[in-house]
């Protein structure tokens, strides 16, 4: 099933928001993504990203994943991509469809969550890059470029060409943004909610995969991104959508 099969057709399809939501542990959903970013930034991964990164790389020659151009550039890095953006802009089209007479205003708090999880899970992320300066693997010295590696809350050294923009990933956002999909579904259609968690996570990590081996980002910088969209979806999730036993009506 395609991203953009998940989207506004499902939502809609799925029906009204119901009396009650399925029970959800939010002190995990929230709690293990926070742990997670605190250990990362107690203990900084850049071993382990060179480590995996090395994988990819050919001394003189670059990274393997720039001799596989046409994939990773046009399917994963364009195409794929794409695809998301049309979700997001069928989550629009139906939100403000819902402002108006019309069948969608039944789900105007749905569309109105997607579209604003969506929204923040991938424009958090030119702020983010621009705020903490972190260089591409393709930059460092490393890696035969002419920049110095500096962990996310280490001060950075002096540019050599340019400021760094890589954390986090951008593309990874993509399709992690999906995320919202599962909250939206999950207490009307939840076999199609699980579907929707599964493509997310999916899209999410061949994107991630692709931008590690053509040196674009370390496997870091994507984990982030994952933790940061979830928490968001989550949170979103939380306040708009969620309706618990207790603020049932009597």
């Amino acid at each position: 099933m395609s991203a953009t099969e998940l989207s506004l057709p499902a939502v809609a399809a799925a029906g009204p928001l119901p009396a009650l939501s399925q029970p959800f542990d939010f002190r995990l959903a929230l709690g293990i993504p926070l742990a997670a970013m605190a250990f990362l930034l107690l203990f900084d991964p850049s071993s382990l990203d060179f480590a995996i990164s090395r994988w990819f790389y050919v001394p003189g020659e670059g990274f393997i994943g720039r001799h596989y151009g046409s994939f990773l550039e046009n399917f994963l890095h364009d195409r794929a991509k794409q695809a998301v953006i049309v979700v997001g802009v069928l989550a629009i089209a139906g939100f403000l469809l819902s402002l108006l007479p019309t069948v969608f205003r039944r789900w105007r708090r749905v569309l109105g969550y997607v579209v604003l999880a969506m929204g923040l899970s991938t424009s958090l992320v030119n702020p983010l890059k621009t705020l903490t300066g972190m260089h591409c693997p393709w930059s460092l010295k490393e890696f035969g470029g002419r920049e110095i590696h500096t962990a996310l809350l280490e001060e950075r050294a002096a540019p050599v060409v340019r400021a760094g923009r890589c954390w986090p990933g951008g593309h990874a956002s993509a399709g992690f943004s999906l995320l919202a999909l599962f909250f939206a579904l999950r207490d009307r259609r939840p076999r199609l909610a699980r579907i929707a968690l599964w493509t997310a996570l999916g899209l999410g990590a061949a994107f991630s995969v692709g931008r590690v081996m053509q040196g674009a980002h370390f496997l870091s910088h994507n984990l982030w991104t994952l933790l940061l969209d979830w928490t968001i979806c989550t949170l979103g999730y939380r306040l708009i959508l969620y309706r618990p036993e207790a603020s049932a009506p009597a």
